[in-house]
């Protein structure tokens, strides 16, 4: 085994997901020493859409990011929900169009990651970056921690700094190593087939939209603008009930054809969108199945803790995965800049963010938001004439502001967490 005694920084990061590379940004802009440590020899723009909202994208424009960020992406101005019949049930304005100082973005989430990692090696160079290079073992003694790695170029390493951050996604190394019998990974019965289609812009185009209920749905949203020929890129979800007691293994890598579960959506063909047109017309298509984790009664021992999804997974509902996982960023530098590279500042962080995360998992269980949805399936199966007189709006406003609060990103609570 190689031994590096000091690694010469206050903080070790394990991942270089976009948790990772917020908190390596955060960290510099704070002037507080850091490096990351990835498994993968090289990161690949793998995923497909995801959403950033108005409090996480505040963060990114404090880390000098955001401007670059919306130059690959798309402004949601609004979020609509509809039946499974393509029926308006509720819809509002999101991001700047709903009065937020800072936008929310839909974007490709491979592109935002690639976008973090040149904007880390630009400002923290090179070797910054440990690629290839995975989390087997981590110690804490009495100067921080010691965390041993696997090369895949062969032998393992074993560096010491003060504090370690595992912020290496849904299925951490680090939670299974500071929390051994945490659990595993949680199915929700669902499976989600993900995708992007060239296809021209549908109601605003700016719009995201949700139709269905939590046994079928559909999802979608454009991730760039219109190009030359008018056409922009639509990220789409297809997402069915499964019964079955065991899912597939989760993969972004993972292609299937759509005769899967093309049959179950031939009719959803609306006056202001063609699901089945966007199903047909994609390239490649990802099946993925529906997983969070239970929440943990705690996240940090002694000089090591968690961050992102490799802390607190959750469904995505609510565009909240990558937003919480930044907040995080933000919110681990706040208290490492105040406490020092400490297990004290470790444990502010956690009492800063562990409960607020926890609430957002257990209210995405319960569907968040899109519990409109479910609501329109249950009251009106058939379809409905008027929307209010199936649910009053000031049920449909509740609803959405509570969720709001929850997530942390209410017009009033402000655009930090």
């Amino acid at each position: 085994m190689a031994i590096e005694e000091h690694s010469g920084v206050d903080v070790l990061i394990v991942g270089a997901g976009i948790g990772g590379l917020a908190t390596a940004l955060a960290l510099h802009q704070r002037g507080i020493s850091c490096r990351i440590h990835e498994g993968v020899r090289e990161l690949r723009p793998l995923g497909v859409g995801i959403n950033l909202l108005p409090h996480a994208m505040a963060v990114l424009e404090e880390l000098g990011v955001a401007e670059a960020a919306a130059a690959i992406a798309v402004q949601t101005a609004e979020l609509a929900y509809f039946n499974r019949r393509g029926q308006l049930i509720w819809s509002e304005p999101r991001g700047r169009a709903a009065g937020y100082a800072a936008p929310q973005l839909s974007i490709h989430r491979g592109e935002l990651q690639l976008l973090l990692e040149r904007t880390v090696r630009e400002r923290l160079g090179d070797d910054a970056l440990r690629m290839g290079e995975s989390l087997v073992g981590i110690a804490n003694d009495a100067r921080g921690v010691v965390a041993t790695f696997e090369r895949r170029s062969g032998g393992t390493v074993a560096v010491h700094a003060p504090v370690l951050i595992g912020a290496d996604g849904i299925h951490s190394a680090a939670r299974s190593i500071l929390h051994p019998g945490a659990g595993e990974v949680q199915y929700g019965g669902r499976l989600l087939w993900r995708a992007t289609t060239r296809a021209a812009p549908f109601l605003t185009g700016r719009t995201m939209i949700m139709a269905g209920h939590s046994r079928q749905k559909f999802v979608c949203y454009p991730i760039t603008e219109p190009d030359t020929d008018g056409l922009q890129t639509i990220n789409w979800i297809a997402e069915l009930a499964d019964d079955a007691p065991v899912p597939p293994a989760p993969d972004w890598s993972r292609r299937v054809e759509t005769a899967v579960f093309r049959d179950r959506f031939e009719d959803w063909r609306f006056p202001w969108l063609d699901a089945l047109a966007l199903i047909d017309g994609a390239e490649a298509v990802y099946e993925y199945p529906l997983t969070d984790r239970d929440p943990l009664e705690r996240w940090t021992v002694g000089c090591a803790t968690l961050l992102g999804d490799a802390a607190h997974a959750m469904y995505p509902i609510g565009s909240n995965g990558a937003s919480q996982a930044i907040l995080d960023a933000a919110a681990l530098a706040r208290a490492l800049a105040a406490d020092g590279a400490t297990a004290r500042a470790l444990e502010a962080y956690e009492a800063s963010r562990r409960e607020a995360t926890t609430r957002i998992v257990l209210a995405n269980r319960g569907n968040g938001p899109e519990q409109v949805m479910e609501l329109a399936e249950q009251r009106a199966p058939d379809g409905f004439d008027d929307i209010e007189a199936i649910i009053p709006r000031t049920e449909l406003e509740e609803i959405a502001a509570r969720y709001k609060q929850v997530a942390g990103f209410a017009l009033e609570q402000g655009e930090r967490s």
